[in-house]
């Protein structure tokens, strides 16, 4: 297969008719938000998506997926996440995603709790964690790792996500991650030629390749305003295809957009502060 049909995507929803539509799509993974500690009061400044997701919408959300496997993100590390992840295994969710852990202790907990029962996602998103990544991926039972950008960026103290992408740290988290043999993704896609972006999308997927990542999550406007009126199947495969031309350009092209991302971030935030 291709490195666009190779591409693991990952939808956040509760809405049982978007993961039917999904799930036919070739979308990979759909499910829940379930981490709810401290995340309201962390994101309160930010125009970003709190979840509304509850735990006994995973029945209803694993009768409509036929292909596509069962996801939750859990609460960070906290006293009663052990039993949090028996519950989800038992609903049937086959992928569990770790938020905001900060120890390598932190990352062997959540593996032991699951204990081969469903595949590992850890969600690289505080600076403590980052910087231990080197120890952290010696860990057995890691299935993926995933850098979360947003939290990622407020928690180093960067202005935004996209001056994340454009400096040697994050070339260094994915060059340990790849060189330990672990699948490695990070922040989300939209979807190709939408108007409505502020920055272009294209721009975004040239950095999967130039880091060497295969897996991100669905952002939000890559299903809305209405999905009803999209063509979600179609929609994917432009975006397989579109990684595809991307996986055909030398190095320089993929180095160039990611200069030409930062130059369009940087003219928006000039836009909005002037």
């Amino acid at each position: 297969m291709s490195y666009g049909e190779n591409f693991v995507l990952t939808l956040f929803t509760n809405d049982v008719e978007l993961a039917k539509r999904a799930d036919a799509a070739g979308i990979n993974r759909i499910g829940l938000d379930l981490e709810i500690i401290d995340k309201a009061a962390r994101q309160q400044h930010l125009n970003t998506w709190i979840s509304d997701h509850k735990e006994n919408q995973l029945s209803a959300l694993r009768q409509s997926l036929k292909k596509s496997k069962l996801f939750v993100r859990t609460n960070p590390p906290h006293t009663r996440l052990a039993e949090e992840i028996d519950r989800f295994i038992e609903a049937g969710v086959e992928v569990l995603m770790l938020p905001m852990f900060k120890t390598t202790e932190d990352a062997a907990n959540f593996i032991e709790y699951i204990d081969g029962r469903a595949e590992v996602s850890l969600l690289v998103e505080t600076a403590a964690a980052a910087v231990r990544i080197d120890e952290i991926v010696q860990l057995k039972g890691i299935d993926e790792i995933h850098i979360g950008l947003n939290d990622l960026h407020l928690d180093i103290g960067l202005k935004s996500h996209f001056e994340l992408l454009r400096y040697q740290f994050i070339d260094t988290l994915s060059d340990i991650v790849r060189n330990a043999g672990i699948p490695f993704g990070f922040g989300g896609i939209g979807r190709v030629k939408d108007d409505r972006l502020p920055i272009s999308s294209d721009l975004i997927y040239a950095q999967y390749l130039r880091l060497g990542a295969d897996r991100a999550l669905v952002s939000r406007v890559f299903t809305s305003p209405d999905y009803t009126q999209l063509d979600l199947t179609r929609e994917v495969a432009i975006f397989r295809d579109r990684m595809n031309q991307w996986h055909t350009r030398p190095k320089q092209d993929l180095v160039e957009a990611r200069d030409m991302l930062w130059m369009a971030a940087e003219t928006l935030k000039q836009k909005k502060d002037s």
